[in-house]
């Protein structure tokens, strides 16, 4: 799968987001090392805390069906009511770190403003020095 069908496939995920109290929509797909996609959307919830971000909602949807090795996934985020999202939405601190649980420093995290305009940067870049599975054992 190449970069634009993956951001494509966030956009899409973007609009089944459940966010009626930030009205800020996100989408992201997760590609696997075997060419599987999983999309997520974020979820909110009245309490705030219980809800979910994109990026963990696709993780876990993966790892939910058995799959554990990832190559990169794509996010794209902006207000409700807007047919471009706002920039760019960064994984959050909780994300990169669901994200270090099952991916190697180099997998990839692609940011996307459109299917146009999108940086990619590596886990390693947006979470140096992060801490995982290795860091406890042997990483096995």
């Amino acid at each position: 799968m190449d970069m634009m069908a993956l951001i494509a496939s966030a956009r899409q995920a973007r609009e089944a987001a459940y966010a009626p109290y930030s009205g800020f929509l996100v989408g992201a797909a997760l590609l696997t090392k075997s060419g599987k996609v999983y999309t997520g959307c974020n979820i909110e919830n009245a309490a705030m805390g219980p809800g979910n971000c994109a990026e963990r909602t696709a993780i876990f949807k993966a790892v939910s069906e058995g799959e554990k090795d990832f190559k990169a996934i794509a996010v794209m985020g902006g207000a409700r009511g807007r047919a471009e999202p706002m920039g760019f939405c960064c994984p959050c601190g909780v994300c990169l770190q669901v994200m270090m649980e099952f991916c190697e420093g180099d997998f990839q995290i692609i940011v996307a403003a459109s299917e146009n305009d999108y940086r990619a940067y590596t886990l390693e870049q947006l979470l140096p020095n992060g801490f995982g599975p290795k860091n406890l054992h042997d990483g096995a």
